[in-house]
């Protein structure tokens, strides 16, 4: 188990943004796809990390009083590029799950994107932390 690689438990089958696709669009692919985190690519590159977080950050508040049309029309006016996290931490296939565990917990973070030279190539979320500790517990 201490030499399983981020490879053997990261998710490959991405959602992914571009840094021009708007909040709306953000907003209904978490909706939709059960998701937290997008990540932004650029040419297969990842440039940034928007989060469920971010996105509710960028939220006009329902208790404000503006009709919903145009409070939809405020969130397509609102590029990826705008809210996402543009320092983004990362890790490589085939860096051990130990330490890409070690990074998620120190910072607090909710997923590690997965890069090859700086090209996207999967993501470890703390679901697929949850799944091996469920395989693990299965097969005691």
């Amino acid at each position: 188990m201490e030499k399983l690689k981020v490879k053997d438990i990261m998710s490959t089958d991405l959602v992914t943004l571009k840094e021009d696709d708007d909040l709306g669009l953000a907003e209904n692919a978490m909706r939709f796809g059960r998701i937290r985190h997008l990540p932004v690519v650029n040419t297969g590159k990842l440039v940034g990390l928007v989060t469920h977080r971010d996105i509710l950050r960028a939220q006009i508040s329902s208790l404000v009083d503006i009709p919903m049309d145009e409070r939809d029309q405020i969130k397509l006016s609102i590029p990826a590029s705008e809210i996402m996290k543009k320092d983004v931490e990362t890790v490589s296939a085939d860096e051990t799950v130990l330490d890409a565990a070690k990074i998620l917990k120190k910072h607090k973070y909710g997923c590690l994107p997965v890069v090859n030279n700086h090209e996207l190539i999967g993501i470890i979320t703390e679901a697929d932390f949850i799944d091996l500790v469920i395989r693990a517990l299965v097969n005691q």
